[in-house]
């Protein structure tokens, strides 16, 4: 299941609303040059001490 990022640009070949993103893969991939970047989150973000 993916998902279409309306209003980002690809930083790579600058095209406008073409970067999917793979939630399942922690991927984000542009449809147009085929650039992937993967999505790293912070597992302590959010948590207070």
């Amino acid at each position: 299941m993916t998902h279409l990022l309306h209003g980002l640009r690809c930083a790579t070949c600058l095209t406008l609303n073409v970067l999917w993103l793979d939630p399942v893969r922690a991927v984000v991939e542009c449809s147009e040059c085929s650039q992937t970047a993967f999505i790293i989150t912070d597992p302590d973000e959010g948590r207070t001490a």
